[in-house]
């Protein structure tokens, strides 16, 4: 167990585990009274795998939360590659968009912001090409060129943006100011609000929502719905900032407003990837929530904007 995390994430944690088991517990009393609720089974089902494998990585070790969030990364790239029009002429230069994925965790494992920040965005964005040249297919060059390279931004690079909280400086029981401050538990607080975000927006459009924001992208998106989310993701926010960052209150505000207002845009980009191809759920991975592309969308903005965030403050 890693006793440097603080007791804030245990809290926390313990808070996740309480409420998971509630759920449960309500659902299936409603299934006992012969409610229909496969979906709302389906749904915690899957949580509960998420919530376990999220708080083991998370309190063993530094080591196994990066090889945790590599494998999100090989997961969520593996589930875009095959839902996009590929070339069969490419199939060696996927071998190269996958072997990034260890080198962008080892980046991040020696602490090496300077090529953590560079590696996907400039050396990977000119080797595939490369790599394709030489394959010497031009039919289909620009889409899989530029396909395979926004894959690689969000699903690798954004998403590793998480793993780099673990081991910004000063992190990891260590005080900053008047507060213990851990690499996990900034973590944790970004995932937590980032999901319940999804939710909140979720449950404030089915109950207030009428004007819709992106019609054509996702339906179900309005203003209400929006607005209340963002609104209720700035009050968690400040309620859980004191146990998880070292954040003043008003910092903590303006960080649980950026994640609001950016997981809705992070949602939006992968509803906007799946209307282009014609499908409601990018897999099957996580029964009632769809493939793994549906629970990281969000996190492909929050995880990069959060994380410039707080190294910008505070590190």
């Amino acid at each position: 167990m890693n006793l440097a995390l603080g007791s804030g994430v245990y809290m926390v944690l313990a808070g996740v585990w309480l409420f998971l088991i509630l759920a449960t517990i309500g659902v299936e009393r409603l299934a006992a009274r012969g409610r229909s609720v496969e979906e709302l089974q389906q749904r915690i089902s899957s949580w509960w795998t998420i919530v376990v494998v999220c708080s083991i990585a998370l309190l063993l070790s530094r080591t196994v939360a990066l090889v945790f969030f590599a494998l999100v990364s090989f997961l969520a790239l593996k589930e875009y590659l095959s839902l996009i029009p590929t070339r069969r002429a490419d199939r060696r230069v996927l071998f190269w968009a996958y072997l990034s994925i260890p080198i962008q965790y080892y980046w991040i494992g020696i602490e090496w912001y300077g090529m953590f920040i560079i590696f996907v965005p400039v050396y990977m964005f000119l080797l595939l090409p490369v790599a394709m040249i030489l394959v010497g297919e031009t039919q289909g060059y620009l889409r899989a060129a530029g396909t395979l390279h926004w894959g690689l931004m969000s699903m690798v690079f954004s998403l590793s943006h998480l793993a780099f909280l673990l081991v910004l400086p000063h992190v990891g029981g260590q005080a900053i100011g008047e507060r213990a401050v851990s690499g996990q538990g900034l973590v944790l607080f970004l995932i937590v609000l980032t999901q319940l975000n999804d939710v909140a927006q979720y449950c404030w459009g089915k109950l207030l929502g009428r004007r819709r924001i992106a019609p054509k992208v996702s339906p179900n998106k309005t203003v209400e719905g929006f607005v209340g989310g963002v609104l209720s993701t700035v009050l968690i926010a400040y309620g859980l900032g004191p146990w998880l960052t070292p954040f003043t209150p008003l910092d903590t505000l303006l960080a649980g407003l950026l994640i609001g207002i950016a997981g809705f845009f992070g949602d939006l980009g992968i509803s906007a990837l799946k209307r282009d191809l014609g499908i409601k759920d990018s897999g099957t991975l996580l029964p009632g929530h769809g493939g793994i592309l549906d629970r990281v969308d969000s996190l492909t903005y929050t995880a990069p904007l959060f994380f410039h965030f707080t190294r910008y403050y505070y590190f």
